[in-house]
């Protein structure tokens, strides 16, 4: 019910009355006034409820007068009549009808009770009631009201006191509701405010409403009081206590702040006022230092006082809570005084009040960061919030080091040493029953000996103070032992839960507005308030190193697990925290602790060590507090759960891992696993520690990466406990699931992550150097097994993760390595199987980057892990080779890195994946990749440590080669496609199309490719591959190059049979020629291979032979190349280099292929069947190769398919003759081209040595140069139409050549018959055999050939000379080959020299020459060319050797040819002897005549006499011939030669006797027959009557007069010499000479007889009869010789003895 309602109004009439009538009983004896007051009172009553509607109005405009009686009822100061008045009054009073002037008059009756102490309760109540019910009281009347108040707080009664108290603080409270609700009323209107001055008093005062004047003057005043200065308002204090000054000014200010707040006048009463007289107040608090006031000294220092030391920090407390914005500066003041209460020399009371206070602004987390942002980040300005922290950490530090010895009522024993800390913690403990109590022991920290329980203090998040709120106690309690520190403990927490949640809050909202921004513009960048960040870093800088230093000391002190569980929680979310602001020392810092915690006590961990000494020197030392990070104690008691080998380089001892330990392993577990994307670089240390933790556990990887327990006999040293056993697999699986949750952070994070296993794995490496203990393999194992889970964006982490294990692979370490292969293989293979989206086929580059570290490895030396490379690319080719794709080219890249100094079972296997790949994968793979096959399998061709598998590798070649050659168009076309899209990009780039063989098309290119590799494994060095790679090679081309379009062949040419033979022809020239011992092993070398060189020989001979062969083969399609020429010519080179060489292999076979290319061998057909089927269609023959005929079956559609081509052939070259005839003029330039080779070559091995012999010079061999001479006839058919005399000679110089050379002594056995057989070597065939060529030519051709007649006879003239003068090689010495060692062959001696018998061939070359000249003596070019002459010239040298021409043969062949020849040539001489062409020739036959008949030569003694006389009827024959052919003639003939002839007659017929003949000889040796011709023949020239001319009578028949005259001298010298000689027989000269005189003269008689007397001149008679008397007197002589041929001189003288006619009649006859 309302106080207003009527029935309220007319309960309170009848109540007044009531009082008033009660009133009036009272009085009615003692004090009547009273009594008249009250009933004229009743009576006003009445009248204003009767007259007024309003009553209460009315009552309250009456108010002074209906209060009057009850005022003088109290004034009567009866107690009871008193009470009566104060009810009544306060019943007014609750019914607000009391005006302001009553008010008054109430107050001061009420002050006049009070100073005579008459119901002080009833006063307080009546007070209270004035008002709170109302607000009629105002200024002065208040003031006393309050006063009043104050005043009764003071007297001595408890009650009234502690009543008054409770008023006071009711009545201040009242003050500043209604300042509260006088605001309210006025919020709306805006007043103007005059300007306050700068400084204003309280002057200002004007300026406030009435409410609000009363409250400032309320509390300028309670500020005074606390001061003890006098009061302006409250007049009438009497006395006043700080402690309850202190208390109402705390309540004001905690429950009004907003009044401070809005009022600038209060604002500034709080800094003028309050706040100095806080600061003032608390200066004996400061200066006090504990155990300063020593009792010596003499003025004592003002003690700290308990009561206002609390009441100031609660004040404070309210100060920096509610108006820190107002106080910044004096906030900085107080927050420094605080800090510095902590001090450890301060009373501990006065340290436990301040840590109270510290921890209510800790729970206050908004407050700190604006101190944060008002002093730390301020310039100049104390680091307040960061001292504060800082101060928390030194005095928890300082609770250890200080044993609370300034406390006696320290709860338990004094802290001693640990034992007697436990103990008295056992005592004091609740519920401990003893020291024996097996009951939980209770929550401590336990440091160095210090031994500090762990009590609860407060619920967290709240700061529940206990003494702060102790306003009754006036002494300084005492702190139990622990409270402080579980007060800064919970202080602690409560900061770090509040700083970090209010900051994750705010990042949160900060992230979803981001979040929203981007929905909203997703173009746009988001940029979050820079402001904010800033202050939360600032923060957590600022308080981080304080927190660490003592979240670490109490982590390593405490003995409680949910101690620990809180501490490593606070780090943990600080380091989570750091990690999201992106602080990264603090977020290292705190993780480290972790880190430190999780691992035994001075455990080295360098990752640790180094950044805490980083830290330390940086953060550590903060502006004057000095806070110590303190190491961890090792002697905590701790349960030890496992004992284990640490992970160090050196082997070390044992190391134990407490429960703690692991409790702290795993919170870096939780850390890792649920702030894994703010670890950022810190995840190193996390796993460094982890992997430490992991090794002494003796965790080791299984399959996929995850760990799992060791076995037992990992090491004698790891044991565990039971109750770590069964932790371990819950370890491990988080462990493992720690990088399965790699897969939810951010790619960023997950580089961290990546990155710090792959540092921790650089470590385990540097760790395992240098020795082959077992590593450790956590970092490699979670590679793997963080690469597996992340295999969906594989793409990001792929480059550093298998960067990283590829360095793994290269460890020296082999379980090192090993692992690091394992990783780098599974994840490749897991790679290649995951189904990736878009699929791996798809997805070309992803395919490369998986394949790529597979090619990576191929670079590591390592065999184990080459091997381990090769077995996952066999099994990648098993699993995935059909759908490898693009990644092809990898694959084959690593199958073909294979190296010599790899071994052979690597070689191996990598082979193995090369045959998989060439017998299952060509078809599936790109065609673009086949070229790498080849590279690849030319490659193992090129190894050299597997001969077996060069040679397996070349027959792979061959079967890539058929399977080219099967799929020719699918991979032409796929070719071609490829090839167009690389042309338009390499367009784009405006560069050229990089390719090897460029201009060939792509599918020809892959030919080149392959016939490039064989060309190089022709070159290889061992003989074997060299034979093989090069029968393959040929073979190819030959099978298979039909396929290739012309241009093409224009690269085979040129760049790979050319190139081939080149670098043959130069392995072959520099080969070593050291013998070989042999080939390995039992393995015997043939000498014909004894060396490198005669290996590389036979390496020569095939490639020469093979590219022979192919221009062979196929010239009518090299016909067509437009530099076909220019390869004719170079092929052509290199026939002469090789048949150059000075290996008679070598040089035999380049001739064997000329012959080939000249066509003069006909190649050896394999398949005459198809040859002849094409024939029957028309195609050359040349084309046709084995397996054109293959495939029937196969559609030919490309545009140069086979048939199409052969058609082409058919069309074009069906008319080009067959081989033989000329083709054309190009044809003629070839074969002249092949004239020049023919004739260099033929120079170059014939010409002999210039300079002297000492050095071994090459000498080519016989078969050889019979070769050579047997390519001429052939070679001449196509080159005889332009063959001049220039060539001629040329060919002259080389037959010449050819034929001089000697042959060697170990060789002539098997070339040379015996000597003494005559045969012509096949050499010398071969020579006349092209010489023959030649003269059937001249025969045949045309006129202008015959010129050439006179050389050949000059050339055949030259080898007949030889038959007496052998030709010379340069200046060697041969010997005859009579005189040559045949057996005595030295090994290393030279061989000797031999030249050739050559009188067979001489012989021969004459009987041509004889011949030739049958049939050509009428021919101009013969007669002018005075061969004749040449020939009796020529025949003259064995004529005059006669008996001294080698062979005996010899001189009689050229008697017989002369013979033969002057029958031809004579006549032929006689006819043109007008001509003067014959001239020089009649002295040249003379001198041949002479030469021959009057020899110089004796006949050798063993010459028989048949054999003589043989001998003697040639030279018969030939004075024979003089006699028939020419003296009959002699009209036609110079005179000279006549006189010449007649001279060697008269001569002949003489003395034909050489003076060297023995005696015994004389009867055979004379020539008498000879002789007799000669004179028979001279005579009858003399006496014949065919004299032409006198001149010619004359010289016979002066010739006749000398010989008649010689006769007579002989005849009288012998006479006398017989005379003088006595008995003595004459000389045998001299006798033989007289006997051939009497033999003419028997002859002349003879010749007379016959001829008509008048061809004889009378002075021959006279001289003939002359001789008479002469021979008379020889008839003395003693010889019976002598006396024969005399009587056989004097028979025909018979003949002149007539009578003698008369003179006269003979003078006139």
């Amino acid at each position: 019910m309302s106080t207003s309602s009527p029935e309220a109004v007319k309960k309170l009439l009848e109540n007044m009355q009531t009082d008033l009538r009660s009133l009036s009983m009272e009085c009615k004896k003692k004090f009547p006034p009273v009594k008249e007051a009250a009933e004229s009172g009743i009576v006003k009553i009445k009248t204003i409820a009767a007259r007024n509607a309003d009553i209460l109005a009315a009552l309250k405009e009456n108010s002074s007068e209906v209060v009057q009686p009850f005022l003088m009822g109290c004034g009567t100061k009866e107690p009871k009549i008193a009470q009566l008045c104060l009810a009544a009054i306060q019943r007014l009073m609750s019914h607000e009808v009391v005006s302001e002037a009553a008010a008054g008059n109430i107050i001061n009756m009420l002050w006049q009770l009070m100073e005579n102490g008459l119901e002080e309760l009833k006063l307080l109540q009546t007070v209270l009631v004035l008002l709170t019910t109302n607000t009629v009281v105002h200024d002065e009347v208040l003031s006393k009201a309050i006063v009043l108040c104050f005043r009764l707080h003071f007297t001595k009664d408890n009650i009234t006191n502690n009543t008054a108290a409770a008023t006071v603080r009711q009545v201040v409270t009242v003050v500043f509701e209604r300042m509260v609700a006088e605001d309210e009323r006025f919020k709306g209107i805006v007043e103007q405010q005059p300007p306050v001055q700068g400084n204003t008093n309280r002057r200002s005062v004007s300026t406030l409403r009435p409410s609000a004047k009363d409250a400032y003057m309320l509390f300028q005043d309670l500020c005074q009081l606390v001061n003890a200065d006098a009061p302006y308002w409250l007049v009438g204090m009497t006395e006043m206590t700080r402690t309850f000054g202190l208390e109402l000014l705390e309540s004001v200010l905690n429950d009004f702040p907003g009044v401070f707040l809005q009022h600038q006048e209060f604002s500034f009463l709080l800094k003028e006022r309050v706040c100095p007289l806080v600061i003032k107040l608390f200066s004996p608090n400061i200066k006090f230092r504990q155990g300063s006031s020593s009792a010596a000294s003499p003025a004592p220092v003002e003690k700290p006082y308990f009561p206002i030391c609390m009441r100031l920090l609660r004040v404070v407390s309210v100060l920096i809570k509610n108006f820190y914005s107002l106080l910044v500066t004096e906030c900085e003041i107080f927050l420094s005084l605080l800090v510095k209460f902590l001090d450890g020399e301060k009373p501990q009371w006065l340290r436990a009040v301040a840590v109270e206070s510290v921890h209510r602004l800790c729970v206050q987390p908004h407050l700190l960061r604006s101190f944060c942002q008002s002093y730390d980040m301020k310039q100049h300005s104390t680091k307040v919030f960061r001292d504060i922290v800082n101060a928390l950490g030194s005095f928890i530090q300082s609770l250890f080091i200080v044993p609370n010895a300034g406390n006696a009522a320290a709860i338990g024993a004094p802290a001693g040493g640990p034992g007697s800390g436990a103990q008295g913690a056992a005592q004091g403990g609740p519920g401990t029953g003893g020291v024996s109590g097996n009951l939980t022991t209770q929550a401590a920290f336990e440091y160095r000996g210090t031994w500090i329980p762990l009590m609860t203090v407060s619920v967290q998040g709240s700061a529940k103070a206990t003494y702060l709120e102790m306003l009754d106690k006036v002494e300084p309690p005492s702190i139990p032992e622990g409270y402080a520190m579980s007060v800064a403990f919970s202080a602690l927490l409560d900061l770090v839960r509040g700083i970090t949640s209010m900051i994750e809050r705010e990042l949160a909202t900060e992230e979803e507005a981001a979040a929203e921004f981007r929905e909203v513009h997703p173009d746009k960048e988001w940029q979050p308030k820079p402001g904010a960040h800033l202050v939360w870093e600032e923060m957590v800088s600022a308080c981080w190193c304080g927190l660490l230093a003592a979240l670490s000391l109490l982590l390593d002190a405490s003995t409680d697990e949910t101690a620990t569980e809180n501490i490593l929680k606070a780090e943990l979310t600080m380091a989570s925290l750091c990690g999201r602001l992106g602080l990264v020392t603090p977020r290292d810092a705190f993780i480290t602790a972790i880190c430190k915690a999780s691992l035994p006590p001075h455990y080295a961990l360098t990752v640790l060590n180094s950044n805490s000494a980083n830290l330390s020197s940086k953060a550590y030392s903060i502006q004057g507090q000095n806070v110590q990070i303190i190491s961890p104690s090792s002697e905590s008691h701790q349960q030890v759960v496992a004992v284990g080998q640490p992970l160090t380089a050196q082997p070390q001892g044992t190391v134990v891992l407490t429960a703690k330990n692991i409790q702290c392993m795993r919170t870096l577990l939780n850390l890792a696993h649920c702030h894994g994307a703010v670890l950022g670089s810190s995840w190193q240390l996390v796993l460094a520690t982890l992997q430490h933790l992991v090794w002494i556990l003796g965790l080791k990887p299984g399959v996929g990466g995850a760990l799992k327990p060791g076995r037992a006999v990992e090491g004698p040293t790891t044991v565990l406990t039971t109750a770590v056993m069964t932790d371990l697999p819950v370890i491990s699986n988080i462990l493992s699931r720690l990088f399965e949750s790699s897969q939810y952070l951010d790619d960023v994070s997950l580089h961290h992550l990546i990155n710090a296993l792959c540092s921790l794995s650089l470590e385990a490496m540097e760790m395992a150097y240098g020795n082959n203990k077992e590593p450790s393999l956590f970092a490699v194992a979670k590679l793997l097994e963080t690469g597996l889970v992340n295999m969906d964006r594989i793409e990001i982490l792929w480059r550093p993760l298998t960067g990283h294990l590829l360095e793994v692979c290269q460890h020296p370490n082999s379980r090192m390595r090993e692992w690091g292969a394992e990783a780098l293989t599974a994840l490749i293979k897991a790679g290649l199987a995951y189904r990736h989206d878009p699929p791996l086929a798809l997805n070309q580059r992803l395919q490369l980057l998986l394949l790529n570290p597979l090619k990576e490895l191929s670079n590591v030396l390592h065999a184990d892990i080459r091997q381990k490379q090769l077995e996952s690319v066999l099994q990648i080719l098993q699993s995935q080779g059909d759908s490898l794709g693009p990644g092809w080219p990898l694959v084959l890249g690593v199958i073909g890195a294979i190296r010599n100094d790899q071994g052979e079972s690597l070689i191996r296997t990598a082979f193995q994946c090369l045959q998989l790949v060439v017998t299952d994968f060509l078809p599936t793979m790109p065609c673009t990749c086949l070229q790498i096959v080849v590279d690849v399998a030319g490659s193992f061709g090129l190894q050299n440590q597997e001969l077996n598998i060069s040679l397996t590798s070349i027959g792979l070649l061959w079967n890539i080669s058929d399977y080219f050659f099967q799929r020719g168009e699918a991979i032409t076309e796929e070719l071609e496609r490829e090839e167009a899209t690389l042309q338009k990009q390499a367009q784009e780039k405006g560069e050229p199309l990089n390719r090897p063989f460029h201009p060939a098309p792509p599918f020809d290119c892959l030919w080149l490719c392959l016939y490039a590799k064989l060309g190089e494994l022709c070159v290889d060095p061992r003989p074997a591959v060299r034979k093989s790679a090069g029968q393959t090679l040929f073979s190819t081309i030959a099978a298979h190059g039909t396929l290739l379009q012309q241009p093409t062949w224009h690269i085979v040419v040129w760049k790979v049979l050319f190139h081939l033979l080149d670098c043959v022809r130069t392995s072959s020239t520099t080969a070593d020629k050291e013998k070989i011992e042999s080939g390995g092993g039992n393995i015997l070398i043939h000498h014909s291979r004894d060396t490198a060189e005669k290996q590389w020989a036979e390496t020569w001979v095939l490639t020469l032979a093979g590219v022979a062969r192919i221009f062979n083969t196929r010239r009518y399609l090299l016909q067509q190349l437009s530099d076909f020429f220019e390869a004719w010519e170079v092929l052509l080179n290199h026939i002469q280099s090789a048949a150059l060489s000075k290996n008679n292999e070598v040089s035999l076979a380049a001739l064997k292929s000329f012959q080939e290319i000249l066509q003069i061998v006909t190649p050896v057909k394999d398949s005459d069947k198809t040859a002849d089927a094409f024939a029957a269609m028309g195609v050359p023959p040349v084309l046709i190769d084995p397996l054109s005929a293959s495939g029937p079956g196969r559609p030919l559609v490309r545009s140069d398919s086979l048939v199409e081509r052969l058609t082409r052939y058919n069309g074009a070259e069906l008319q080009a003759p067959p081989p033989g005839e000329e083709s054309a003029l190009e044809d003629s330039a070839l074969w002249w081209s092949a004239w020049n080779t023919w004739y260099r070559t033929g120079t170059d091995s014939t010409s002999p040595p210039s300079g002297p012999m000492e050095k071994l010079f090459f000498i080519p061999s016989q078969p050889f140069l019979t070769a050579l001479i047997q390519i001429f006839p052939a070679l001449y058919q196509h080159i005889k139409a332009n063959f001049s005399m220039e060539d001629l000679k040329k060919l002259g110089v080389i037959l010449h050549g050819a034929v001089s050379v000697p042959i060697s002594s170990d060789a002539s056995p098997f070339i040379l018959p015996s000597y003494t057989e005559a045969v012509l070597t096949s050499l010398q065939e071969a020579v006349l055999t092209s010489l023959d060529v030649l003269q059937k030519a001249i025969c045949v051709g045309p006129e202008n050939l015959q010129v050439m007649y006179p050389a050949i006879f000059q050339q055949l003239l030259l080898f007949v000379e030889f038959s007496c003068k052998p030709p010379q090689y340069g200046r060697m010495e041969t010997k005859h080959v009579a005189n040559a060692k045949y057996n005595q062959i030295q090994l290393f001696a030279p061989a000797e020299w031999v030249a050739l018998n050559y009188v067979p061939f001489a012989e021969r070359s004459l009987e041509v020459v004889v011949d030739l000249y049958h049939k050509t003596a009428c021919h101009k070019a013969v007669i002018n060319e005075k061969v004749l002459q040449s020939i009796i010239k020529t025949l003259r040298m064995p004529l005059g050797l006669k008996y001294a021409c080698p062979s005996e043969t010899t001189w009689k062949l050229a008697v017989s040819s002369l013979l033969k020849v002057l029958s031809i040539g004579l006549p032929v001489a006689r006819q043109h002897a007008s001509s003067g062409k014959f001239d020089t020739m009649w002295p040249e036959l003379a001198n041949a005549f002479e030469d021959f008949l009057f020899t110089k030569s004796t006949p050798p003694d063993n010459v028989s006499i048949q054999e003589f006389q043989k001998n003697e009827a040639v030279d018969v024959e030939v004075v024979q011939l003089i006699s028939t052919e020419i003296l009959p003639f002699a009209n036609f003939i110079p005179k000279d030669f006549v006189g010449q002839i007649m001279a060697m007659l008269n001569r002949g017929s003489i003395h034909s006797q050489s003076p060297s003949f023995t005696e015994a000889e004389i009867d055979v040796r004379m020539r008498e027959e000879f002789s007799k011709v000669c004179f028979e023949t001279l005579l009858q020239f003399s006496f014949s009557n065919k004299v032409s001319t006198p001149q010619e009578g004359y010289i016979s028949r002066m010739a006749l007069s000398v010989l008649l005259k010689r006769s007579q001298d002989v005849l009288r010298r012998y006479v006398e010499d017989e005379r003088l000689s006595g008995r003595c027989p004459l000389p045998r000269q001299q006798v033989t000479e007289i006997i051939f005189v009497l033999k003419a003269i028997s002859t002349l008689m003879d010749s007379l007889k016959k001829t008509q007397p008048e061809n004889v001149d009378g002075n021959t008679w006279a001289q003939v009869i002359a001789l008479y008397p002469t021979l008379v007197e020889c008839i003395t002589c003693s010889s019976s010789e002598v006396s024969s041929a005399l009587k056989e001189a004097l028979g025909p003288f018979k003949d002149f003895m007539q009578p003698p006619i008369s003179r006269v009649q003979n003078g006139e006859s």
